[in-house]
């Protein structure tokens, strides 16, 4: 029998698919936002698809700071935005 493969929920554009194919942003527990590169770091976490515009959409509709439970700055918005892109470049 096939194992089954976890899913999550990207917050931008709503799509289920599977965890390893998502990227998380954690809230550490001391208040840090960072990407979460092994899936595996502690703090309270949120999926997203490795583009921009899912990164937009999220911003635009608020979903990230509600997911995290914390406000998030903007250089935050704009760091994650860089990184994802430096990821893209890899694949």
């Amino acid at each position: 029998m096939e194992k089954k493969q976890p899913e999550r929920q990207c917050i931008g554009c709503g799509e289920k698919k599977d965890k390893r194919s998502l990227i998380r942003i954690i809230r550490t527990p001391e208040g840090v936002i960072c990407l979460d590169k092994t899936g595996r770091a502690s703090g309270r976490g949120a999926y997203l698809c490795n583009n921009k515009e899912c990164l937009k959409k999220a911003a635009k509709k608020k979903a990230l700071p509600r997911s995290l439970k914390t406000e998030i700055p903007e250089q935050i918005y704009d760091s994650l935005a860089e990184q994802l892109v430096g990821d893209n470049n890899g694949e």
